[in-house]
């Protein structure tokens, strides 16, 4: 459900809300939050309410330091895990300048901006996820250890199994708060697991990743666990993806299941781009261990179902017709990692991006010199390879604001 300002109001009245969360997210994509009593939230949700920008590492200094934080009502949700009595809601903000300018360091509002763009173009892109992560033991002081939850396998079964009630518990959690998650299973590697999550508009999408890396992180610690979203924690075990399924849809049809020159036309756009946006979609220097080994992707390529493509195309009936990105992992944030990868399959639309041949062969079984003499081109090896194509992109230059980048670049090169 999505409230309207007036019935947020209401419903915190009525139902016992006595601390509201503000939620926004930096620019390396953490969240953070100030919380406010419901007294002031009129204010909030007509002027916002300030903080310290120059608090937040990227984006603003001592000198300029005031912005706001502005309420978006169709993301209210009570967070279940805390008291019924005195409840506690959040809700995801925008963020602006004292005189209610956009500002322009505000991911949430680069992917807003990017989706406009398409539904002026006449489409609407939905976003399903498939989240991965793994669960650690912690040690007697509470901390946590390198120690797997379990030694299960791929979609193995309790007792080997022993996230089998953490992932129940997290759905359920998920479904109090309106987010419905289709599959859950464990992973290949010991206490990894993983969560599939229905398509839903792009926006919704984008704020429920961040409330599902909340979600497993709160539950896990009340389990006596640790989880995390690293890209690779055990070096000789699979990573951990944020795989992107994506659909594109047109006067009520969905592109992909009609296979209309348009899906065509927005994949080449992302092959097109995917080495300038990778910086962003891959920023740690950990997420380079996980490309090319244990079904992540190394090269630029597409095909129907092979894995061991940068995308595919899953095997789907009706509206679940998409194309899955397999590169991006939950170090992004996923608000600028979301429009550039729509930004880039936009831009394939408008100029008529001529899609290569699919790849059906398996690189896991190719040498690299094999794959390149295919004329097949490579991911960025490293994260500074990564940030120096995004530096010389003029199309990563059109869509994040010139302050945000260099806020970027500085972070991730310090």
């Amino acid at each position: 459900m999505e409230y309207t300002k007036s019935e947020v109001l209401q419903y915190v009245k009525e139902n016992d809300v006595k601390f509201i969360k503000l939620f926004f997210t930096d620019i390396a994509g953490e969240v953070r939050s100030l919380t406010i009593q419901p007294s002031i939230l009129r204010t909030a949700f007509e002027h916002g309410v300030s903080f310290d920008g120059s608090a937040v590492p990227g984006f603003m200094n001592a000198d300029r330091s005031d912005l706001f934080l502005v309420p978006d009502p169709a993301t209210l949700s009570v967070l279940p895990w805390r008291p019924s009595h005195g409840r506690v809601a959040r809700m995801y903000c925008n963020i602006c300048y004292p005189d209610g300018s956009p500002f322009e360091g505000d991911s949430r509002l680069i992917l807003q901006k990017t989706l406009e763009k398409a539904n002026k173009l006449g489409y609407t892109i939905k976003v399903g996820t498939e989240c991965e992560f793994y669960l650690f033991k912690l040690d007697e002081n509470g901390e946590p250890t390198d120690i797997p939850h379990d030694r299960a396998g791929y979609c193995g079964l309790a007792p080997l199994d022993k996230g089998e009630n953490v992932r129940r518990d997290i759905i359920m959690t998920l479904e109090q708060m309106g987010i419905e998650p289709q599959t859950s299973h464990h992973e290949a590697g010991p206490g990894q697991n993983e969560i599939d999550f229905k398509y839903s508009s792009t926006l919704k999408a984008a704020d429920n990743i961040a409330t599902f890396k909340i979600t497993v992180r709160t539950v896990a610690a009340k389990d006596g666990l640790w989880a995390t979203f690293m890209p690779k924690p055990i070096e000789d075990k699979p990573g951990s993806g944020l795989h992107l399924n994506i659909s594109i849809h047109k006067d009520g049809e969905n592109l992909f299941e009609k296979d209309s020159p348009e899906s065509k036309h927005f994949i080449a756009g992302i092959l097109n781009h995917i080495k300038e946006i990778t910086a962003f979609l891959n920023p740690t220097e950990e997420s380079y261990k996980r490309l090319g080994v244990f079904e992540a992707p190394r090269y630029v390529s597409w095909s129907s179902q092979n894995r061991s493509q940068l995308i595919r195309i899953p095997a789907a009936t009706g509206d679940s017709f998409r194309m899955e990105l397999r590169s991006p992992d939950s170090s992004c944030n996923q608000y600028l990692a979301l429009a550039l990868v729509i930004a880039a399959g936009l831009d394939g639309i408008e100029n008529e991006f001529e899609l290569m041949p699919p790849c059906d062969k398996n690189f896991y079984e190719l040498s690299e010199k094999e794959v390149l003499e295919m004329g097949i081109e490579k991911l960025p090896e490293n994260l500074t390879e990564a940030l120096k194509l995004a530096k010389e992109s003029d199309f990563v230059k059109k869509l994040i604001p010139q302050v945000t980048l260099d806020a970027f670049f500085k972070m991730k090169e310090s």
